[in-house]
């Protein structure tokens, strides 16, 4: 049994006006939401109930009202469109018709920072069992509330950031605070000017040596003249270990007993990330088992695809890996390891915004994925295409990574197939033959099978015999060209001409070593059956 998922009061009260705005309906009402889902408009998904669904594209108020009544029917919670949105009468006619929240982006604000940001509050799609357990009277892991109890404790609104100054989570009344911690929350990261002039100013290796809060100076702010709000921040940690801060916006340094309040709530805020490192790594191993089980088939599949709510459901397995994942220096090892877990964490975050289903983990060197798609919908490997294509645009600039999709399984019992067609169109990718970074298996079908056809010829340990053999031992008596002369030829389908300057020589000379090789393979060039032969043969002996 999954533990509870925050309902949409709760999102609301800890994104705040930062990230979104309460533009029409009663929150109250809803109950613990089922998940978070992009709305597509060629795709008529099904949804869980009392989804939160991000209306990206969604404009004009008559595509408003639309949806919301779609949504309506379908028994969704909350739409969240581009704000500013002005209410008219059919809006909010649709609304209470509907029961669906309509909610508002703030400005600045992207879509998928929205939904990282959900993912965050929502505990979606998660495996395993969860008790009440809490830390200091907050919800094991719960780093919002954990914010806004902080924040409450100093009047201060207050982030928790990592080592790397990302934003783990905040607390509300961050309007109190300046322009920069809006930005900051934003794009869940303290931009790069002031990790630049904090880290100038020895701002990081105080704090981090320091078993007290450090008051931190305002700060030059964007606009001419004008300065950020002085910080108070203290160090996160575990024994010697340094997990993350606490940073507060102030106007002066904390007396003594704000001090200490604030160290107290370190030693808290340490408790809580611990348990949610634990608590992550034992998801990662059961998710990873879960999804391996149910892509390999067996007596335990049924079970696997069961918890993993894709029972009755058509699915595609996406097959994911580095793109050069080879080095057997040990530091290289620990970075390939790193990088594959930060391209399956990657994958997970981004389908779940396209289905609260999907399913992803790292499985050996690879990264795996299930994705539900729509029963009987004949274009539902193009979408996969198209979401595949997207993902690798987003990381493929700086993990430059590999994606193999397979054929559409009609249940989830059927996984097998389709994760055997994404791993071989990841072997043809992997060997440079997909001339493609992302491609499904009707893509890279000859290449494919030739790969297969190589493994059953290594498997037998059938030899190479015939007229290209005779061809490769005469090149090595005679340090000659034969092989390459009949691949060129072969290749250009016949063309003499095109052949002869693909291995820039004469062709003349071309058509001489032409027929010297069909002398010395004893090879009928006329013979449709005979090309075919040696034509397989010279791409398997490439391969």
């Amino acid at each position: 049994m999954g533990s509870p998922r925050a309902g949409l009061g709760r999102v609301l009260d800890d994104l705040g006006s930062t990230l979104v705005d309460l533009v029409c309906g009663d929150p109250g009402p809803a109950g613990q939401l089922g998940g978070v889902v992009i709305h597509d408009p060629l795709d008529d998904q099904g949804l869980p109930r009392q989804a939160l669904v991000l209306g990206v594209g969604l404009h004009t108020p008559a595509e408003i009202v639309t949806r919301l009544d779609a949504l309506g029917r379908q028994g969704a919670a909350a739409l969240v469109v581009r704000g500013p949105v002005a209410v008219d009468a059919d809006i909010a006619a649709a609304v209470r018709r509907s029961k669906v929240v309509l909610l508002g982006l703030a400005r600045g604000a992207s879509w998928t920072q929205l939904a990282a940001m959900l993912r965050s509050l929502i505990a979606e799609g998660e495996v395993g069992e969860a008790g009440p357990e809490t830390l200091g009277g907050m919800p094991s892991g719960d780093l919002f509330a954990l914010a806004n109890a902080v924040a409450a404790l100093l009047d201060a609104p207050v982030t928790i950031e990592d080592r790397s100054s990302r934003v783990l989570a905040f607390s509300g009344r961050q309007e109190q605070a300046d322009p920069s911690r809006v930005e900051t929350i934003l794009g869940r990261q303290v931009p790069a000017r002031f990790a630049q002039i904090l880290a100038d100013r020895g701002v990081f290796q105080q704090l981090y040596r320091s078993e007290r809060p450090v008051f931190v100076d305002a700060m030059p702010s964007e606009e001419p003249g004008a300065l950020t709000l002085p910080r108070m921040a203290v160090a996160v940690r575990a024994g010697d270990e340094v997990l993350g801060s606490i940073w507060a916006a102030v106007r002066e340094p904390f007396a003594d007993d704000r001090a200490q309040t604030l160290c107290d709530a370190a030693k808290l805020v340490a408790l809580h990330l611990m348990r949610l490192r634990a608590g992550a790594d034992v998801q990662r191993r059961l998710r990873a088992d879960l999804v391996s089980t149910a892509m390999e088939g067996g007596p335990g599949a049924a079970e696997a695809v069961r918890r993993l709510g894709l029972t009755d459901q058509s699915a595609v397995v996406l097959a994911l890996a580095l793109a050069d994942s080879h080095g057997d220096d040990p530091a290289q090892h620990a970075q390939l390891v790193a990088e594959r877990q930060q391209i399956a964490d990657a994958l997970a975050m981004h389908l779940s915004a396209v289905h609260p289903r999907a399913a992803a983990a790292l499985v050996g060197d690879v990264a795996y994925a299930i994705l539900p798609v729509p029963q009987d919908d004949p274009a539902a490997e193009e979408r996969v295409h198209r979401i595949a294509t997207d993902f690798h645009g987003r990381v493929g600039d700086r993990l430059p990574i590999l994606v193999g999709i397979g054929s559409v399984a009609v249940d989830g019992m059927a996984l097998t197939r389709s994760r055997a067609g994404a791993d071989l169109v990841l072997r043809v990718l992997r060997a440079g033959r997909g001339r493609r970074p992302v491609a499904r298996v009707s893509e890279v079908h000859s290449e494919g099978l030739l790969l297969e056809l190589a493994d059953l010829i290594a498997e037998r340990g059938d030899t190479l015999t015939g007229p290209v053999a005779r061809l490769m031992a005469y090149d090595r008596k005679h340090n000659s060209a034969l092989v390459e002369t009949l691949s060129a030829w072969l290749d250009a389908f016949g063309d003499v001409a095109a052949a002869s300057t693909a291995v820039f020589v004469h062709p003349n000379t071309f058509r001489y070593r032409l027929r010297r090789l069909a002398e010395v393979a004893e090879l009928d060039l006329t013979d449709p059956a005979a090309r075919f032969a040696a034509m397989l043969q010279l791409r398997l002996w490439r391969a």
